[in-house]
């Protein structure tokens, strides 16, 4: 026992000791500064089922489809706007867009959506009844998975079906906290309350936001079926005419604010945009991907040549 004493009072080996210890303290305050280092990062996911038919009867008063026009591309941009302002010190993983088609073949529409950046469209099937089918499934799939690698610390989900709250248990089971975001319910609500119970925060937006991305569909003031489909270039050009006047109407300060969000433009800034170049063209960009990437192109180009 003595011998066993005079081991552990041994210089050396508690020298050695000393050294696994300041190693172990080395490695672990490396790892706690490259975990400092790592951006929090954050997704939104939109149950397009549930976002149609709420925005419908908020601002057009119909949840039918046919009976309105959504300006995806553009309400997308917002809902970024709105995120980066929430996650103030996050980035953003994507957007993902979940909806239904039959036999899960995108519309025309989807595929306009699929093909903006930073968007990732997810299709369930749509049966005979025009329901949704698998939807939820794909959410919670994408959820969980995301939340177990560790790809996201914040989700923002725009839906209300009851069966998304094993979605968000899953998520939250991994670590990553779940905002749900709802839309303005003209009576009652139109979100589940055990959904509501289970997620980390909740916001709802108004009228005064979906108000510039939905509208009844009525005769289209520019009939795109009789006039020529306009160039990338020609719609550029146009971007940047307006670029040029709105630099001159609102000053360099103004500017210095929008820089920080390329390649994302405000909501208002972005509808005001689109509604002043259609006027110009005499051509609807609702729907045309292609050309509204093309009319942003060129209102950034000449902000940052101006700079």
């Amino acid at each position: 026992m003595n011998d066993d004493i005079a081991a552990a009072d041994d210089p050396d080996d508690l020298s050695a000791l000393a050294a696994r210890i300041d190693r172990s303290n080395e490695l672990l305050q490396r790892m706690l500064a490259e975990v400092a280092k790592t951006p929090s990062t954050h997704a939104i996911f939109v149950d397009a089922g549930y976002l149609y038919a709420a925005a419908g009867r908020l601002v057009a008063g119909t949840e039918d489809r046919r009976a309105f026009e959504l300006d995806a591309e553009g309400l997308i941009d917002a809902l970024i706007d709105r995120a980066r302002t929430i996650f103030a010190d996050s980035r953003l993983l994507r957007v993902y867009w979940y909806d239904g088609a039959r036999r899960r073949i995108h519309t025309a529409e989807q595929q306009s959506i699929a093909e903006l950046p930073d968007v990732k469209v997810r299709l369930g099937n749509l049966n005979a009844n025009n329901q949704q089918k698998g939807v939820d499934s794909l959410i919670r799939s994408d959820l969980e998975s995301l939340a177990r690698h560790r790809a996201i610390s914040d989700a923002a989900l725009i839906g209300g079906d009851e069966d998304l709250v094993s979605a968000v248990e899953a998520a939250q089971g991994y670590g990553a906290r779940v905002h749900l975001w709802g839309i303005e319910a003209p009576e009652g609500r139109n979100q589940a309350e055990p959904l509501l119970w289970e997620v980390d925060s909740q916001r709802t937006f108004d009228l005064d936001f979906f108000k510039p991305y939905v509208a009844r569909r009525t005769t289209a003031s520019y009939e795109t079926s009789a006039v020529v489909r306009p160039s990338r270039e020609d719609v550029r050009f146009v971007g940047a005419q307006i670029a040029a006047k709105w630099l001159a109407a609102r000053g360099r300060e103004s500017l210095a604010e929008l820089l920080p969000g390329h390649p994302y433009l405000p909501g208002p800034v972005d509808q005001e945009l689109l509604v002043e170049s259609e006027g110009l063209l005499q051509y609807s960009l609702r729907g045309q991907a292609d050309l509204r990437r093309a009319l942003r192109d060129g209102f950034w180009e000449h902000l940052q040549g101006q700079y």
